[in-house]
């Protein structure tokens, strides 16, 4: 299958986005008062919302692996005339 180059940029660019916004919700939630008891565990609010962001992490990896092949293939793509 190919993917024009347009649509593996915004697979790329969206698999990085994904790092980015999912990076500062891990930090802000293991900041948050939310996530811990008074004893220092975790609530299951900081579980379910970590689950959450390492879902969001493995699939903006894959999402953007596949934008990054389908960069590098149109690169080696001999250009039509």
């Amino acid at each position: 299958m190919r993917m024009s180059r347009r649509t593996s940029l915004f697979l790329t660019a969206f698999g990085v986005w994904s790092w980015i916004i999912w990076i500062t919700f891990a930090r802000n939630l293991w900041n948050s008062d939310n996530a811990w008891n008074d004893d220092g565990s975790a609530t299951p609010f900081f579980w379910v919302h970590l689950l959450l962001a390492v879902t969001s992490f493995v699939l903006g990896t894959i999402i953007g692996l596949i934008g990054w092949r389908g960069l590098r293939a149109s690169r080696n793509r001999e250009p039509a005339r």
